[in-house]
């Protein structure tokens, strides 16, 4: 998902001289019908449920001074006959979800012409600010052209064309070969054959034995790490708000100290800049979370084969990337960040529907929640442009720290990198329930502190409070890790006496030798007739919407009436037992 970026120039543009409409024709392509890609899946299963100024994407293209109109409609015509991602639709009846795509031979696309008689002072932001606008408002896949196209033009003459495109048929990858393709057309030149391919025939490979095989390791690869990983990263008293998406202001670092102590840092240990801000970003949050590991979404443009390389059509899907902080030094951390990166990307191509039916049952079977919690995005080997950002290179750039408006986002940290040279270039979205704005400022802060010191030396895992600033969450004795997570018994006490029906409720944790702490649930059922698995099924209903800490009990142990001395554990046990198990389909 790309939030809405860039600086709000509305209040300052130019009210044009004339707005008309062109129709522009296309033809000489292919008709063609077969199955959603996997990407395609995935992003319109998006698309359905998300905010659509979240979910669509924008892009400006800047138009050579002496280009004709008739120019540019013919170039973007030309764009459309040779990508059948952009003739494609997603025919699919009301309340369902689309199973196929129709790829058009021939059509009509609109391009909305907005004449002045001059641009502002920030032309280019006035361009990234009319095509983020057209962002708003869902497109219809089942018979909407993808592209909404404004030309920009003064007294006749173009200037700009500013796009918003629908993610399911088009990605930032997508977007910066279509912006480059039709530079060329402008310039006259000829566009070589198309060597990747097209949407219809990926969807093919990705239905052969072969594609079906990778799909299946990926659910495995994902279905490991739901398991064993902790089920939330901010598992803390002022974590996850109960059935709450936030809002979180937009916070800019822009410092050439970052971009330089990366470049220093990558040098320094021998791995690429990427690798070692990811390792970067994984050690801090993991720190500040005070867990052994980090579990983060990493969205991956799949284009790492050429069939795929220059698809215009959307491959993202989320690469889990689930790194272990238990190292001596961050050099350490760093050489592990490698292989782990590379193993969470080889793994970030499945089938959507069976991931989340899978999820589904996992988290079910577990009695945890998967809440995509944390989110790091680093799209700096794309061109700036793309999302509408501001470089800010000059030596007198402002501030280091900015922030921006705020967005509701369904994580509790999401970072974008935008670039790593000449200047380090992160937004942050972190959710004010768990972090201050204080907080946020120093977690990006300690970032650049941590990447510092990594380049002068390697730095010991024990030393990051010390060398960043950022600190550990804070939690009471009455917080115990317990099966990899984070968990209150408490909470998953008030949480399990909701979903019982205000039964008297119990839970206790039990620490052996040798053995993980388990945690077992009392309930003192009186006339009820509830039984093991109600009692799971009730309390897993409520996890996702839940407090944080709550992890479902791996016994549930029902007793006839509560005791005499309800807080003593003892008493609980010495009570009459009607029924006891895991609830689960799966044993635990």
């Amino acid at each position: 998902m790309t939030p809405a970026v860039g600086k709000d120039t509305m209040h300052r543009n130019p009210q044009p001289l004339t707005t008309t409409t062109v129709t522009v024709a296309y033809a000489g392509g292919d008709e063609r019908r077969g199955p959603l890609t996997m990407g395609q899946a995935n992003m319109i299963r998006c698309i359905l449920r998300d905010d659509p100024t979240h979910i669509n994407i924008h892009d400006v293209w800047p138009v050579p001074e002496g280009t004709t109109s008739e120019a540019v409609t013919d170039a973007l015509r030309a764009l459309a006959v040779r990508h059948e991602g952009l003739r494609t639709t997603f025919p699919h009846p009301p309340g369902a979800a689309p199973a196929d795509q129709v790829v058009a031979a021939e059509g009509t696309f609109a391009v909305t012409v907005l004449d002045h008689a001059e641009l502002p002072a920030d032309p280019a932001g006035y361009a990234e600010s009319v095509a983020r606008a057209a962002r708003a408002g869902r497109f219809a896949l089942e018979r909407e052209f993808p592209l909404r196209i404004t030309l920009l033009t003064v007294a006749g003459q173009p200037a700009y064309v500013a796009l918003a495109f629908s993610h399911a048929v088009a990605d930032a990858s997508a977007m910066a070969i279509l912006r480059e393709e039709f530079a060329e057309l402008l310039a006259g030149k000829e566009l070589p054959g198309l060597t990747s391919l097209p949407p219809v025939d990926l969807a093919a490979v990705e239905a052969s034995p072969a594609g079906l095989r990778k799909s299946e390791a990926s659910l495995r690869y994902w279905e490991r790490i739901l398991r064993t990983g902790p089920q939330e990263m901010f598992a803390e008293p002022r974590g996850r708000r109960p059935g709450i998406e936030e809002e979180a202001r937009q916070l800019t670092l822009r410092s050439r100290r970052g971009a330089g102590a990366l470049a220093g840092a990558a040098r320094r240990t021998g791995h690429p800049e990427a690798t070692v801000l990811m390792a970067a970003w994984c050690a801090l949050v993991a720190h500040r979370a005070g867990q052994d590991s980090c579990v983060t979404a990493v969205p991956s443009a799949n284009r790492f084969h050429a069939r795929v390389a220059r698809s215009v059509t959307t491959t993202s899907q989320d690469a889990l990337l689930h790194l272990d902080v238990r190292v001596p030094t961050f050099d350490a951390l760093v050489a592990r960040t490698w292989g782990a990166v590379l193993d969470a990307y080889r793994h970030s191509r499945f089938d959507s529907v069976r991931l989340w039916e899978m999820i589904d049952r996992v988290t079910a079977e577990r009695g945890s929640h998967f809440g995509r919690d944390v989110v790091f995005n680093d799209v700096s080997a794309l061109p700036a442009p793309l999302l509408g950002t501001d470089a800010q290179d000059g030596a007198d750039a402002g501030p280091e720290l900015t922030w921006g408006p705020p967005q509701t986002l369904p994580t509790r940290l999401l970072a974008f990198t935008y670039r790593t040279a000449p200047q380090l270039h992160i937004s942050l979205w972190a959710a004010p329930s768990v972090f201050t704005p204080e907080e946020a400022e120093g977690f990006l802060s300690g970032l650049v502190l941590l990447l510092e010191a990594a380049a002068a030396g390697d730095v010991p895992m024990e030393a990051l409070a010390e060398v960043t600033g950022v600190r550990p969450a804070e939690r009471g004795p009455d917080w115990h890790r317990v099966d990899g997570c984070w968990v209150s018994p408490d909470a998953v006490r008030d949480t399990l006496g909701r979903a019982v029906g205000g039964l008297p409720v119990r839970v206790q944790v039990t620490e052996a030798a040798g053995a993980d702490p388990r945690l077992t649930a009392y309930i003192a059922l009186g006339d009820t007739s509830l039984t093991p698995t109600e009692a799971h099924r009730a309390l897993t209903a409520l996890i996702p919407a839940a407090g944080s800490g709550v992890l479902a009990p791996h016994r549930y142990v029902l007793v006839e009436n509560p005791p005499a001395e309800p807080d003593r554990s003892d008493a609980w046990r010495r009570l009459n037992t009607i029924d006891e198990g895991t609830g689960r389909s799966r044993q635990v």
